[in-house]
């Protein structure tokens, strides 16, 4: 009772990346908190295949929905076994990923539980609260933590009365990490049929097809991103040429990506992608919250920027003062000559 719960998410039989990251931060908050974490998956054709997928991340108990009609994902069985799974187990934590997925099935939860839910969380901690209205005092909660207002606050989100306290967290923004403590990894196979109605097999999907990836932009190890300062399409063109060099990929801000200079499927931040690399070369870009979000992690942060006064400069390692125009083909000629 009152574990940590992460739903994991599935394409036929492997597990998706952010529902490993988030049994990671699920693994943290259940240590925090003395709990136990629990995760539950479901699909069809996957019972002795994915545990070894999901309990290395230190999940004391899995439970294994497997069924022919799981996959590919409707909406109605899956909302089936989580509220019903609930119900039962009255977990006081549920993290699922910000996927087509998490996004159509966490609300359908936690409306049938009556219980909050935040979406796009960019940070996870336990902590206490005191109602100013009411005078209560609550502990360890958790702070569901992400822009709002168009990205002007961070915004820091409690629900201390209902439960499940549920958050969904896009790819990315946490890392994953294999446990190396100790894990019950207990497993159990419930009957799928004691918490799905026939009537939920209503919908069927017709075809199901999965496009790949066209680059690894969360992968890359160094990432340049241009931003509206890049001026156009063509400006773009420099930062492929300096990405080759680098053997980087290239990203860009929200607003590069609506003035229509870079596809939106390379777009780093809140509404975008979340990337960690080693280096990150920020050009052109002011540093909104929204974008600062998908990439204050890097490890080492350099900006590009004619503004010496500008957001992203603050939490930049390196900052070169200068117009894009003139600072990248340097980078590029430099690069060229010593590279091997």
């Amino acid at each position: 009772m009152n574990n940590v719960f992460v739903y994991c998410e599935i394409e036929g039989t492997k597990v998706a990346e952010v529902s490993q990251e988030l049994l990671t931060k699920g693994r943290k908050l259940a240590n925090r908190l003395g709990v136990e974490l629990h995760a539950v998956v479901a699909g069809t054709g996957i019972k002795g295949v994915v545990e070894e997928q999901i309990l290395p991340y230190g999940v004391d108990k899995l439970f294994v929905f497997d069924g022919k009609d799981l996959f590919p994902y409707t909406s109605a069985p899956h909302t089936d076994i989580l509220v019903n799974l609930f119900k039962e187990e009255k977990p006081q934590i549920c993290l699922m990923g910000a996927t087509v997925i998490g996004r159509d099935l966490g609300p359908r939860v936690s409306s049938s539980l009556t219980s909050g839910l935040t979406a796009d969380c960019t940070e996870l901690e336990i902590g206490p609260y005191d109602d100013i209205k009411t005078k209560e005092h609550y502990e360890d909660l958790l702070y569901q933590i992400r822009p709002a207002f168009g990205g002007n606050i961070v915004a820091t989100i409690v629900n201390p009365e209902h439960r499940p306290q549920m958050a969904t967290v896009r790819s990315g923004v946490m890392q994953k990490a294999l446990y190396d403590g100790k894990a019950k990894n207990e497993v159990v196979y419930p009957d799928v049929a004691k918490y799905v109605s026939a009537e939920a097999y209503v919908v069927k999907v017709l075809d199901h097809h999965v496009e790949a990836a066209k680059h690894n932009l969360k992968g890359a190890a160094i990432v340049v991103s241009g931003g509206y300062g890049m001026g156009s399409k063509e400006g773009f063109d420099m930062l492929f040429d300096l990405a080759k060099v680098l053997h980087a990929e290239v990203g860009a801000s929200r607003a590069a990506v609506d003035a229509g200079f870079c596809d939106n499927d390379r777009q780093v931040g809140q509404t975008g992608v979340t990337v960690h690399p080693k280096v990150y070369i920020a050009c052109g870009i002011s540093g909104q919250i929204q974008h600062i979000a998908g990439m204050q992690d890097s490890k080492i942060i350099i900006s590009i920027n004619s503004d010496p006064e500008a957001p992203i400069n603050k939490i930049a390692d390196y900052v070169i003062v200068g117009t894009v125009e003139e600072v990248i083909p340097k980078l590029i000629k430099y690069y060229k000559q010593n590279s091997k």
